[in-house]
């Protein structure tokens, strides 16, 4: 029976700067520094979007300033932030079911020993897939404050979504 890890770690860390930032509270250059430098943030990693331009589009929110000469990358990554600081109703409405999230009952259908699936905040791409890691950008996903329908990535409810990638890995 496979072993499934969810981490959503650097979720809090951003959940924290989002509530920081939203109660007009300053972010230290060191909290930028350790999400840029966590180990699962490396997947938005390339010769577009770095380490700087996370901590660029994270410091220009954080200090309400405008960027310049940016990326696509960089542009949806400071997109998607902002959204987060709309309405922390709606942002914790996207946390909910990461945090709610139970996947023992796809441990028998799974072939390998060990998966991890990780949430990340991310700009352009939908997920990534690194040996048995299934990194999956949090913005992708959908709820809706005002019913009960499930999470959803695309056109499938979050769960299936899941399940469809662990099997392809």
């Amino acid at each position: 029976m496979a072993k499934i890890i969810i981490k959503n770690d650097v979720l809090e860390l951003f959940l924290y700067m989002w509530d920081s930032i939203a109660q007009r509270q300053k972010i230290s250059e060191s909290i930028l520094f350790e999400v840029a430098d966590h180990k699962d943030m490396k997947y938005l990693y390339d010769d577009d979007f770095s380490k700087d331009s996370l901590r660029k589009v994270l410091s220009a929110i954080s200090n309400r300033e405008l960027l310049n000469n940016i990326t696509k990358k960089e542009s949806r990554f400071w997109s998607n932030n902002m959204w987060m600081l709309e309405d922390m109703e709606f942002t914790n409405s996207m946390i909910k079911p990461v945090k709610q999230l139970n996947l023992d009952d796809l441990r028998d259908k799974l072939s390998k020993d060990e998966y991890e699936v990780i949430f990340i905040p991310g700009h352009i791409d939908e997920y990534y897939i690194d040996g048995n890691k299934l990194v999956i950008n949090y913005f992708k996903i959908m709820t809706d404050m005002f019913d009960n329908t499930p999470a959803r990535i695309g056109d499938k409810p979050l769960k299936e979504y899941i399940e469809e990638k662990l099997l392809s890995i």
